[in-house]
């Protein structure tokens, strides 16, 4: 049987046959566990016989080509298991609609016979005052607490009255039947050394939708806030 450059004419024709099947099936760049087995046969066919390549180096591709698919395997499973974990939270993300969360803001909205609970955190003692604006920028209701002790503060206003930790505040909105519905602003400030230093504040807002963001987070559509990341959220309210 003639060679040409030490491969053998049957070598050859296996390597037309493998060349053209590949030509003929142009649905897929991906070596598959198949294709990659024929690569190796055709290998061994067309090896040095003078210079065999040894088994390990055999053993040594399979192996390489085992992990690589199982690795693919694993990111697909994973990837699925990703989309199911996002789906699933999103739809218990969805029961949150209508109900009020707590986030870091400024500003929300008061609905009709509704309540807005603030949240601040009071460094040290001292005189906590409130002061509430319209969207617009003007002054509705200015609230003075007196004395507030260190720690978490918890104000709840209806457009009428307010409360501070619980108690029912001496005191009624400057505007008679108490404000309009709509976003309003809080500020609140505590008096420390003489001097006013505005206090960070976190309200209560509606939660009127759920989007997926496009990294798989989940984004709460606030009333009077706007978008908020989940995981900002500091507390679901009843």
């Amino acid at each position: 049987m003639s060679e040409v450059s030490g491969v053998s004419n049957n070598s050859l024709l296996s390597d037309l046959s493998i060349a053209k099947k590949t030509e003929e099936d142009p649905k897929s760049n991906e070596l598959g566990q198949s294709a990659f087995l024929e690569l190796m046969i055709t290998q061994l066919e067309n090896q040095d016989p003078l210079s065999p390549q040894e088994n390990t180096e055999f053993i040594a591709q399979l192996a390489q080509f085992s992990s690589v698919e199982s690795l693919d395997k694993l990111n697909n499973n994973f990837d699925s298991f990703t989309n199911n974990f996002v789906a699933n939270q999103a739809l218990q993300a969805s029961t949150l609609v209508g109900r009020s969360v707590t986030v870091p803001t400024d500003q929300t909205r008061l609905e009709s016979n509704d309540v807005v609970t603030a949240s601040v955190d009071v460094p040290s003692s001292g005189d906590v005052s409130v002061n509430i604006y319209t969207e617009s920028g003007a002054l509705v209701d200015q609230i003075s607490l007196g004395i507030q002790p260190p720690g978490e503060m918890v104000l709840r206003w209806d457009g009428i009255n307010a409360e501070v930790n619980g108690q029912l505040l001496d005191w009624s909105s400057s505007q008679e039947g108490g404000v309009l519905p709509g976003v309003y602003r809080f500020e609140i400030s505590s008096k420390v050394d003489g001097e006013n230093v505005e206090l960070d504040t976190s309200l209560s807002a509606n939660v009127n939708s759920v989007t997926v963001g496009a990294n798989g987070s989940l984004v709460l559509n606030l009333a009077g806030v706007g978008a908020v990341a989940l995981s900002d959220v500091k507390q679901f309210n009843e």
